[in-house]
């Protein structure tokens, strides 16, 4: 079996849903049944190779599309602590 069971078309059209959409990553990727971290790394991947194919965001987009990045990112922090804080816990 092959390492990307996805093709590439497939990875872009699903960052491009994450981009142009109001939707999290998260539910992108469960609409999608996808993997959320798979989507979280083609997200990172292909990010600015759909921008530089000419996705035209309007500023509204992208602004929307900018909060919701910084929001998951701050929940992404947020389970990293608290990860960090068990297992420093559990050191002991």
């Amino acid at each position: 079996m092959s390492k990307n069971k996805y093709d590439k078309s497939f990875r872009i059209d699903a960052v491009k849903a994450t981009m142009a959409g109001d939707r999290s990553i998260a539910q992108v990727a469960r609409d999608l049944g996808l993997n959320t971290q798979s989507l979280y790394s083609w997200v990172s991947k292909y990010r600015s190779e759909i921008l530089k194919s000419g996705v035209e965001l309007s500023p509204e987009q992208e602004l929307r599309q900018l909060r919701k990045e910084v929001e998951d990112l701050r929940q992404e922090r947020e389970i990293l602590k608290k990860a960090a804080a068990y297992f420093a816990k559990n050191q002991r």
